[in-house]
């Protein structure tokens, strides 16, 4: 299989067989069970994308071995974590696709739930009329959520709301507007663009050219929204555990052999201003309240 650069690489599923590769294996897995249903569901998550197996297969064996390290599945049906392929130019000016690390939200939710510090965490979206804006005195965001969920369904997506409850009983809420988010991916993502963005979701984009929206911010914007506002939330306020310090520093990032690891797009930068206002908002009533609890006038 030729990759973009013009080199010649052995299939997915032969280098898989390969006694350098099944000994890296077994050796970082320590269970000869464990190595042979790591072996089958990342064989499954390469062969069922053209594009991944393009890709240099040490890159895609690290990022799958971290994942596994994680404890998290590559199945596209749980959504925990993604092999996204990625063009990486060369200094000699050849361009040679690795996979990419990209944590899911439900892999964010996964690793919360395990540190066994969240009685709840979860995030959803907030449609057309649901939003009616912060409380003056308090500077909390409120919603009214419509009960009818067929009806709610058929409303347009104006924001992303992200909550979690610590077994302390110390709460958090996020919100930000769609708006927002699409500015935010705009800047961050280096394989997204908002007018582009727009076009495709009005239909003006030629079934010819579809191939070039291939990332998720394009194929499902709401998922990536989910995941940026989780990984904001609890970063900022919530307890991260070893393993989730582990999957947010290596989120978004292709990860070497050697378990090095370079960031694809600027994953550090998520902060929104709707956080921010926030955050002054907080400190400024603290300040008028000594006695008053940060999860009463912060969410």
């Amino acid at each position: 299989m030729n990759n973009q650069s013009g080199t010649v690489q052995p299939k997915f599923s032969v280098v898989l067989q390969s006694d350098k590769v099944k000994n890296l294996i077994n050796n970082t897995l320590q269970d000869k069970d464990r190595a042979r249903r790591f072996v089958t569901a990342i064989t499954s998550a390469v062969a069922t994308n053209p594009t991944l197996q393009e890709c240099d297969n040490g890159s895609i064996i690290a990022c799958a071995l971290l994942g596994e390290a994680l404890n998290l599945s590559p199945s596209p049906q749980l959504g925990q974590y993604y092999l996204v392929p990625y063009n990486k130019k060369k200094p000699d000016g050849s361009v040679v696709k690795e996979a990419q690390f990209q944590l899911g939200y439900k892999g964010y939710l996964a690793l919360a739930m395990r540190s066994g510090q969240y009685k709840d965490i979860d995030v959803l979206e907030i449609k057309e009329g649901e939003f009616k804006g912060r409380n003056i005195e308090t500077g909390k965001f409120e919603f009214q959520f419509i009960q009818d969920e067929d009806l709610r369904q058929e409303k347009e997506t104006i924001g992303y709301l992200g909550y979690f409850e610590l077994l302390n009983g110390f709460t958090k809420k996020l919100y930000v507007s769609k708006s927002e988010m699409e500015r935010h991916a705009n800047t961050y993502s280096k394989a997204f663009n908002i007018d582009d963005y727009h076009k495709l979701q009005a239909g003006q984009i030629a079934e010819k050219d579809m191939w070039k929206y291939s990332s998720f911010w394009y194929k499902n914007f709401d998922a990536m929204a989910f995941k940026t506002v989780l990984r904001q939330l609890i970063s900022k306020w919530g307890i991260m555990s070893l393993e989730m310090q582990e999957a947010y520093t290596k989120d978004m990032a292709v990860i070497k052999e050697d378990n090095t690891y370079e960031y694809v797009d600027n994953p550090a930068e998520d902060i929104f201003p709707e956080a921010e206002v926030i955050e002054a908002e907080a400190e400024k009533i603290t300040k008028n309240k000594k006695t008053t609890k940060l999860d009463e006038v912060v969410e």
